[in-house]
């Protein structure tokens, strides 16, 4: 994967600035499709591509029900499946997630009861025998999930998609900076963290600025970018309900984070792995945003840069 430049562009304060600004962004931007290229025909998100192919993709009411149930979880199995597919097990003592499981049997063509059902039902339907009939869903039964925290064994593959980098002075200014960007910040130490495997979130308050929380980790450069990537969110994305368009807008979060993490130096190009593994999306998605996208980033780089001159 192409890893991005670390070297620092630098803009002086001419009427020509903004236009400078904006052309650099757009090459950065050329770069990053070119990496999320080179990340999906990568060995490596080929190999965590097939992992993800064996779970099961469940329907919207079983999520709810984990999510209730397990707010942190993010790889959900059955204990079967851990052992047969992912050699792991689940660890003594963990409790069950239970769902709703699709039974699926032979089935009245008529009254769409499985043989039994029918047997014991008014239909009377007998133009041809129960074992001719075709399966289909019949009805569902409780069954029991585990979460990957619940269990041990083999690890699974991941993506690697942390920045790099000195960021010591750069987490600060951006806590500082939020105040000029109308957000509210917090950062949250991970025993009191209680949105699972996310980094960071942006929640959007009726009469209140957004608030932003993320994660903290000893990885400072990561901890900015994650910072940028919610911020981005709470200065483009309040009150977007449409699922496709939150998607779209998701790629936008990141390609600033990217693009502002680059402009402090950092090494950003694990977004172009996080990229890839978006669903519903291209990364051309990104070029298509780039006024956005590059407004933002500007924007970001103008607030914090000036704190970071004023230390």
């Amino acid at each position: 994967m192409v890893t991005s430049s670390s070297s620092r562009e630098t803009f002086d304060d001419s009427d020509t600035r903004h236009d400078e600004m904006h052309s650099t962004i757009e090459a950065w931007i050329q770069d990053l499709v070119k990496e999320v290229d080179d990340a999906v025909s990568s060995e490596q998100f080929t190999e965590w591509l097939d992992v993800q192919s064996r779970f099961h993709d469940y329907s919207h009411r079983n999520t709810l029900l984990i999510k209730l149930q397990c707010p942190e979880a993010t790889r959900v199995a059955g204990y079967r499946t851990w052992q047969n597919e992912f050699d792991r097990h689940v660890k003594e003592g963990e409790t069950a997630i239970w769902i709703w499981a699709p039974i699926i049997a032979k089935q009245c063509p008529d009254c769409g009861n499985s043989p039994s059902y029918h047997e014991r039902s008014d239909c009377e339907y007998d133009e041809t025998p129960p074992d001719s009939w075709e399966k289909g869903l019949v009805g569902f039964r409780p069954a029991p999930v585990f979460d990957i925290l619940q269990t041990d064994g083999e690890p699974l593959p991941d993506l690697e998609t942390e920045a790099r980098g000195q960021a010591e002075e750069l987490v600060p200014a951006l806590l500082e900076a939020a105040n000029s960007l109308k957000v509210d910040v917090e950062v949250v130490s991970p025993q009191d963290w209680s949105h699972g495997n996310a980094k960071g979130v942006c929640e959007y308050r009726p009469l209140e600025q957004p608030r932003v929380a993320v994660r903290d980790r000893e990885n400072d450069a990561d901890l900015a970018v994650t910072l940028v990537h919610e911020y981005a969110h709470a200065l483009l994305h309040s009150g977007v309900d449409d699922e496709a368009e939150r998607s779209k807008r998701e790629l936008e979060a990141e390609a600033v984070g990217y693009i502002v993490g680059r402009y402090f130096e950092l090494d950003t190009s694990g977004s172009a792995f996080y990229l890839a593994a978006w669903h519903g999306d291209e990364p051309e998605t990104i070029i298509d945003r780039l006024e956005r996208i590059s407004s933002t980033a500007q924007e970001i780089i103008d607030i914090v840069s000036e704190v970071v001159d004023n230390e």
